[in-house]
């Protein structure tokens, strides 16, 4: 016998009753939608997908379900490129797109008040009328801030600001019974015995359902500028990064493409970067609230440049020439899944170890005859490894990838890296954890996830489970 209840007519009744009928939905196409993310995974539907629109709603969902011992998995934009919001066991697909709501942007104490269903890009778009910056900018931008706050999502502005964890200051989470808690707010300091909050964060949906959250902004810097930089190889990018961090420059974004990424964002977007010969490229981004401020930060740039034998250097002090280059760098997931299958490892290596990890993934590539470009935020050590299938035939990619997966974990984890620096370990990266963390820290955390979840109905199939 199944340890978890089934969906039954009385229970979808209940449900119904919670939500209101038209925010529960058994339709094919609805279970169909909910059962995939943006990952590789086969579709996993759920037996039933509700809609709440309040804590209330959320709270009195899981009551039931933990009444009925129900498997919940909840659900953003399913965004996702790890399988942390599929339904593996079933159960009800809790979908909180219609909890969308932008509370409050409070200037006085720079805070902004959430729902989970908000969109990443509604929210700097909102913050940025006031003047003001939501700093997280993963590269997603229909990514929902609820599935953001559930990753520990990071983005292009990790190196200076850190990711998700660092803003978010308060929380309402509703817990498996169905308790509803409240953590923090707005606070800047808070050492007030264990930090649930942060536990919760970056949990990925297994220990409790956020339904509100009070994130951390910052006054918008007034001006920006961009540089697209050619070198001869990676480790001269590398090397160049090092070097700016030395002399005292922290860019908000500091990029790397190899050039098979700079030629597949030129073919998907229909137009030319300023450059596309070269092996390497970085993409460095300076802000300040003066020109004189930029123009400080670029002359030390281009002294680093200089001395590092950069090949050139194109700056976009516009912002339509900024939006130009960010595209290219944003659209590469997408890009590269509209001409290959593909998979992808978004390991996090030390800084000054980028070039070495690079190295040791396009010899994997060599030796398994698959496509791989590593896409790096170099400045925080995070490196997206796409692997395309390339002219693979269709017996032999799906046998090589699980190997060409393990063996770029395996040069991460030699460095001293993680499996995971912004997109989670959801579904498709369990089975490299204990590799990482070993046997004493998974204990402790399955008897965290036992303290909260002692049924287990919360997103089960994911993490360690």
């Amino acid at each position: 016998m199944s340890k978890y209840g089934r969906v039954t007519p009385e229970t979808r009744t209940r449900l119904a009753e919670i939500v209101g009928e038209k925010n529960v939905s058994d339709a094919e196409e609805d279970l169909e939608k909910h059962g995939i993310d943006e990952s590789l995974e086969p579709p996993y539907p759920p037996e039933l997908v509700v809609f709440p629109a309040s804590t209330e709603q959320v709270s009195a969902v899981m009551k039931l379900a933990h009444e009925k011992r129900i498997p919940v998995t909840p659900q953003g934009s399913r965004t996702g490129l790890s399988g942390g919001s599929l339904p593996v066991r079933g159960g009800v697909a809790l979908s909180l797109e219609k909890m969308n709501k932008i509370i409050e942007i409070d200037e006085e104490n720079l805070m902004a008040v959430v729902e989970p269903g908000v969109l990443i890009m509604d929210l700097h778009e909102e913050t940025e009328k006031h003047g003001l910056l939501y700093p997280p900018d993963p590269g997603q931008d229909s990514g929902s801030l609820g599935g953001n706050i559930s990753t520990n999502a990071g983005g292009v502005r990790g190196m200076k600001y850190g990711v998700t964890r660092d803003f978010v200051q308060g929380l309402e989470a509703v817990l498996p019974s169905g308790e509803v808690i409240s953590l923090g707010g707005k606070l800047v300091k808070n050492s007030t015995a264990y930090s649930l909050i942060d536990l919760i964060i970056g949990s990925e949906g297994t220990l409790a359902i956020v339904t509100r959250a009070t994130l951390r902004l910052v006054p918008k810097p007034r001006h920006t500028a961009l540089v697209y930089v050619p070198f001869d190889s990676t480790r001269a990018a590398a090397e160049t990064v090092s070097e700016i961090v030395r002399r005292k420059v922290v860019p908000f974004a500091l990029e790397y493409m190899p050039r098979h990424a700079v030629e597949t964002a030129e073919r998907y977007l229909e137009r030319k970067l300023p450059d596309n010969t070269h092996p390497a490229y970085l993409l460095i981004s300076v802000e300040g609230n003066s020109e004189e401020e930029i123009e400080a930060q670029l002359e030390t740039v281009g002294e680093v440049l200089a001395d590092m034998e950069a090949l050139d250097a194109y700056v976009a002090d516009t912002q339509a020439r900024q939006q130009h280059l960010w595209e290219a760098r944003k659209c590469l997931f997408d890009a590269y899944k509209a001409y290959w299958e593909i998979d992808e490892v978004d390991a996090c290596v030390p800084r000054a170890r980028i070039p070495d990890y690079i190295e040791g993934a396009e010899a994997t590539a060599e030796r398994h005859g698959v496509i791989i470009s590593n896409l790096g935020h170099a400045g925080d050590g995070n490196v997206h490894s796409i692997i395309a299938r390339g002219d693979l035939d269709d017996e032999t990619w799906p046998s090589i990838l699980p190997t060409v997966i393990g063996e770029l974990i395996d040069v991460a984890l030699k460095m001293g890296g993680t499996i995971s620096g912004e997109h989670g370990v959801g579904l498709t990266k369990k089975q490299y954890l204990q590799g990482q963390l070993g046997a004493t820290q998974i204990d402790l955390m399955r008897e965290i996830k036992k303290a909260f979840d002692p049924l287990n109905i919360l997103n089960p199939g994911k993490v360690f489970d």
